[in-house]
């Protein structure tokens, strides 16, 4: 080994950190533990015998194509599928502004190579995805974080932060958000909020990222327009994936922008991984052509639902006073706030021993904050185990109360 291999690493390499959430799930693997950490689907929803027999098809009929080297910007089926996915709900799109990623994680890594430089201010909630969080810090990004209400991120204090760069001659780069069922809030941006949002980047001219791996998972209410598509001059960057609800094995998000902006991302990716696998997504393509997903879909949505509803009814049962929570119409997951001077990271450990776990809040806090909080999923264990482990975490809180 060289005698000083840290000074080798780059100074990227030292901003890398480990996942905060991925080094919790590893104390989470004791037999008997209940785990409402992970932002895991439901395995039982994965569709293997459909996949069984349109496997062997693309094998017989597409073979030799999809087992070589494909185009970056994706898969021409799949792309042309979720193109008009998407024209289907309002966004005016050609396939000229949709790539396929390897997962939408690819795509929050390639916003931070595309956009951030060292001390380049980004935009994003208080709280907000960590897997985001990440992969801008790793570019160097300084993270400003802006509260959240019942409704998202407050449009006034939106407006504040802007306002006082620009009074300092400084801009963001972005503004980074995650509408519909946030991750880890569970919170849904109304349309007044998205409107909002979207005058004050227009005002400051900040681009909006629009983080939407959720969207298609609601259980209640109607669905919103997109900020994409209610924004409709290309200030948008939308996000999407078909891990929540198909496959996260199967590692296959998109990415829809401007063709201008959409170009420097295709570069990103060739540099990257040249492709994301052809095979895998030519299997998601012939799933969405032959009905399954949609049909799928709707299954995965009654089970869920029927999850968290179990356990908000948990939690009215058997909670103390003084623990609120959010009450999503969708998604995977729910946020959960202590009172003030309790902090949920020694509880996460008293919970461990009691054999429940959940991802404690402030990895999602870039300032520092939500010491009180946690964040619970509830797509993931059986009802049965839904209903233990809220006993087994009330039982937790409780004690530390």
């Amino acid at each position: 080994m060289i005698s000083d291999l840290q000074a080798t690493f780059s100074s990227r390499a030292h901003l890398m950190k480990r996942s905060a959430i991925r080094e919790c799930l590893k104390l989470t693997q004791q037999p008997g533990v209940i785990s409402f950490a992970g932002g895991l689907p439901a395995p039982g929803t994965f569709p293997v015998d459909d996949l069984k027999a349109i496997v062997a098809e693309v094998l017989a009929t597409d073979g030799a194509s999809v087992l070589q080297y494909s185009t970056t910007e994706g898969d021409p089926v799949l792309r042309k599928l979720l193109t008009q996915r998407h024209q289907e709900i309002g966004l005016d799109i050609t396939e000229e502004n949709l790539m396929v990623t390897t997962a939408s994680q690819q795509s929050l890594d390639f916003l931070g190579k595309v956009f951030v430089d060292p001390g380049d201010k980004v935009i994003c909630g208080l709280p907000s995805y960590l897997g985001g969080l990440s992969a801008f810090k790793v570019y160097g990004a300084e993270l400003i974080g802006i509260d959240f209400d019942e409704n998202g991120m407050r449009s006034d204090k939106l407006e504040e932060i802007l306002s006082a760069l620009k009074a300092k001659g400084e801009k963001p780069k972005f503004i980074y958000t995650i509408p519909d069922f946030q991750n880890p809030a569970g919170i849904s941006m109304p349309r007044s909020r998205r409107l909002e949002i979207i005058e004050i980047a227009r005002r400051y001219d900040v681009l909006i990222v629009e983080d939407s791996p959720y969207r298609e998972l609601r259980f209640s209410g109607e669905p919103i327009e997109t900020i994409y598509q209610l924004d409709g001059t290309g200030q948008v960057i939308l996000l999407g994936s078909c891990s929540k609800t198909f496959l996260p094995g199967f590692r296959i998000g998109w990415l829809i922008a401007a063709e201008e902006i959409l170009e420097k991302f295709v570069t990103a990716k060739q540099s990257a991984d040249l492709c994301t696998s052809a095979f895998v997504q030519r299997i998601a393509a012939r799933y969405i052509e032959q009905g399954l997903y949609d049909k799928n879909l709707k299954l995965i949505i009654d089970e869920y639902r029927e999850k968290k509803d179990t356990m908000l009814a948990g939690f009215y049962e058997h909670m103390p006073e003084g623990v609120s929570w959010t009450k999503p119409e969708g998604g995977l997951f729910l946020f959960l706030t202590l009172p003030p001077h309790l902090d949920a990271e020694p509880l996460f450990y008293k919970a461990v021993e009691a054999k429940v776990a959940f991802i404690i809040g402030s990895v999602f806090f870039c300032n520092g904050g939500g010491q009180n909080t946690m964040r619970l999923n509830f797509s993931f264990v059986s009802l049965e185990e839904n209903i233990e482990g809220v006993k087994r975490l009330a039982k937790v809180i409780r004690e530390a109360l």
